[in-house]
């Protein structure tokens, strides 16, 4: 039973995901078009499996909630910091860097979510991927000590990422 599971819905998180953002975009709610959300969250990650041969085994969704809401928190606050800098530092104080960020994170879903993190967040923009995966590149808009920033990313963020794709 659990094989003819995993071969039809072989991304849970997906497939529920898809069938919310279905029910969201529509303009009003219907038990047809519940069943079409759901078909559609069914067949899209089907399809798309065979580019999925490593997905994760390990992810917490409960943890994953948690994480969600304290990016979204970061990135009001965020937005709140960078209107401040914005308005107050003039352009001759402001002290932009980039930061190598060294990962601990080997996942690829792990490192995505990481680096859509620190883009969400305004301030900073993760510009790029080593190749073997081992460091990301982050521009940060304004800071004093690029190793608070490091510290800050690495125990924020990617320990927590590191916890819920175990």
């Amino acid at each position: 039973m659990t094989r003819a599971y995993n071969w039809l819905v072989p991304h849970p998180f997906l497939t529920l995901l898809l069938t919310v953002v279905w029910l969201l975009l529509q303009n009003e709610f219907s038990a047809g078009m519940s069943v079409f959300g759901l078909i559609l969250g069914i067949v899209i990650p089907r399809i798309t499996a065979i580019w999925w041969p490593d997905r994760p085994q390990g992810f917490r969704l409960g943890k994953m909630l948690s994480y969600c809401v304290l990016v979204m928190w970061d990135i009001v606050v965020a937005n709140i910091q960078v209107a401040w800098i914005v308005l107050t530092v003039p352009n001759s104080k402001l002290k932009p860097a980039w930061i190598v960020i060294p990962l601990d994170l080997v996942q690829p879903e792990a490192i995505t979510m990481l680096a859509g993190t620190i883009t969400l967040t305004p301030g900073t923009v993760s510009a790029d991927l080593s190749d073997q995966g081992h460091s990301l590149l982050v521009h940060v808009l304004h800071t004093d000590d690029p190793l608070s920033v490091v510290d800050e990313i690495k125990t924020r963020y990617e320990d927590r990422l590191k916890e819920i794709f175990q």
